[in-house]
């Protein structure tokens, strides 16, 4: 059952009042333990109001936004939890994120497709499932290399090598 428009209302007002104290709560840190708490608030903020939209509307497009936003969320307070780190870490750390948020999206999609469609389901969901599939192996191919990269000499050829065989590149 779709959520009443004063429901959906109340909650949209409820996710910007929760921001709001998060927000105040972040204020006696500093530093990157601010931008982080900032980064979780905000992200609470907006997957709160996707997901009541979600509910209001109650399409599959909605949901998808939702997750979406959720996955977005998320990515948003990795980069920031990354900026702790340096070096290669850092970098490895970045295309982690990059590789969830893609793949979180990703998975969205597929589950829309599922729920968006009757005719053609087997075939329209067997294509979504192999575009996040290949989605999904490409970006865990980019954190391969980019572990190799701490590596030097015939290590990180070798690194490169066996990632290119795992993940199917030439």
């Amino acid at each position: 059952t779709p959520m009443s428009k004063d429901s959906y209302s109340m909650t949209k007002k409820h996710a910007d009042a929760q921001f709001k104290a998060d927000k105040d709560a972040c204020s006696s840190q500093s530093g990157n333990a601010k931008d982080i708490c900032i980064a979780e608030a905000k992200g609470k903020e907006n997957v709160a109001k996707a997901e009541a939209e979600a509910a209001y509307e109650g399409t599959p497009k909605s949901r998808e936004h939702a997750r979406i936003a959720h996955a977005e969320a998320s990515y948003k307070v990795s980069i920031e939890k990354c900026d702790d780190q340096a070096g290669n870490l850092k970098d490895v750390c970045v295309k982690e994120a990059k590789a969830a948020l893609v793949k979180g999206k990703a998975n969205a999609k597929v589950d829309r497709v599922t729920a968006d469609t009757r005719q053609d389901a087997a075939v329209k969901q067997a294509d979504a499932r192999n575009e996040a599939n290949a989605d999904k192996r490409d970006a865990d191919y980019v954190v391969a290399i980019e572990k190799c990269d701490a590596l030097a000499g015939p290590s990180k050829d070798a690194c490169v090598s066996s990632a290119k065989v795992q993940f199917g590149k030439s």
